[in-house]
């Protein structure tokens, strides 16, 4: 499946060129050797690792009773590195489908500058996958009843187990951001834009697998809310509701973090993660208006043309006499001879 455009030019095999004009093709079949893995006894087991989600547990509310009354939860272990892979390589391939399909077809008609044509496309992946992340996690809110019950989200921690479409959620948020990083690499980044994204990229990861392991859900869930409602429930659920939940002290063998110090480490950085976002937010704002300032045309100051001498002071100066009553020089050098 190609999402490049063709060009004239044949790069070597394996060149950088080459690696960049068909990483989404490579991808793709890397990709399809997991999916083939399926469809063959010997490999299925090494392809559902990548695929699927793993560390099911089954959960009956009673004995005895149907089917329907069984309940699937996950945990999380060291095989989900696999499934990240995986969903990490399809994230590149849905960036090229966007990038080809979408993005180049607005630049092409718009007709960008290098610059603008960059930042457009960060725009416009991140814009896809913040609605896409957004709808996700509207569904978890309703499907789980964070909205109607918010005392659930530090109700019975440690919250060792969690539905699929929680884990789901992780694994998807966990793949995208790494796919970050060798996109880096393959959109050409300039070299001052890359500090800025790896900035951005670090602390989306660090955030979402430190909810990850530390098995708190609310990040799962504070996606969809902004800044504010951020730091608000991240003080109720992390200050509040775990300080006085009934599972305190460190235990790492059931997955218990309730202890003073991750409480404060945590409230900690979201804090200094919120604020440094604010103030790149600010600063961003500050200078986008002093160069909107700077690029205003200054309208130039007319100027006045000098007067013209009448045929009147035109004849005066020929005659001896200037304008302003005085002889002229060629009267003088006549008086003087």
């Amino acid at each position: 499946m190609g999402f490049r455009k063709k060009t004239n030019k044949n790069p070597p095999v394996l060149s950088h060129e080459f690696i960049i004009q068909n990483h989404a093709d490579i991808v793709s079949c890397v990709a399809m050797v997991f999916l083939l893995g399926l469809m063959f006894e010997v490999t299925s087991k090494v392809a559902v690792l990548f695929i699927t989600v793993q560390y099911n547990f089954t959960i009956s509310a009673n004995e005895g009773l149907s089917e329907e009354s069984v309940v699937n939860h996950f945990h999380h272990g060291l095989k989900d590195l696999a499934t990240i892979f995986f969903y990490m390589l399809v994230a590149i391939i849905i960036h090229a489908i966007i990038q080809e399909y979408v993005l180049d077809k607005i630049n092409r008609k718009m007709h960008f500058s290098k610059t603008k044509h960059s930042k457009f496309n960060e725009s416009g992946q991140l814009s896809a996958f913040y609605l896409f992340s957004f709808g996700w996690g509207t569904s978890i809110l309703m499907s789980e009843n964070f909205l109607s019950n918010p005392v659930s989200l530090w109700d019975g921690y440690p919250h060792t187990l969690m539905p699929f479409q929680m884990k789901f959620y992780f694994i998807s948020q966990m793949g995208y951001w790494l796919h970050a990083l060798p996109e880096i690499y393959f959109q050409k980044t300039k070299k001052e834009d890359i500090p800025r994204q790896l900035v951005y990229i670090s602390l989306y990861l660090v955030h979402i697998v430190g909810a990850y392991i530390l098995k708190f859900s609310i990040w799962a869930v504070l996606f969809v809310l902004g800044r504010l409602l951020t730091l608000s429930l991240s003080v109720l659920t992390v200050g509040f509701g775990l300080s006085n939940a009934d599972q305190q002290g460190l235990d790492l063998a059931n997955g218990n973090f309730n202890v003073l110090i991750v409480r404060i480490t945590v409230l900690a950085t979201i804090c200094v993660t919120q604020a440094f976002m604010m103030w790149k937010f600010i600063n961003f704002q500050l200078r986008r208006w002093r160069e909107q300032a700077q690029a205003q045309p200054v309208k130039p100051k007319k100027l006045q043309a000098p007067k013209t001498k009448s045929k009147k002071d035109k004849a005066n100066g020929v005659n001896g006499v200037s304008s302003n009553g005085a002889d002229s020089p060629r009267a003088k050098k006549e008086k003087s001879s």
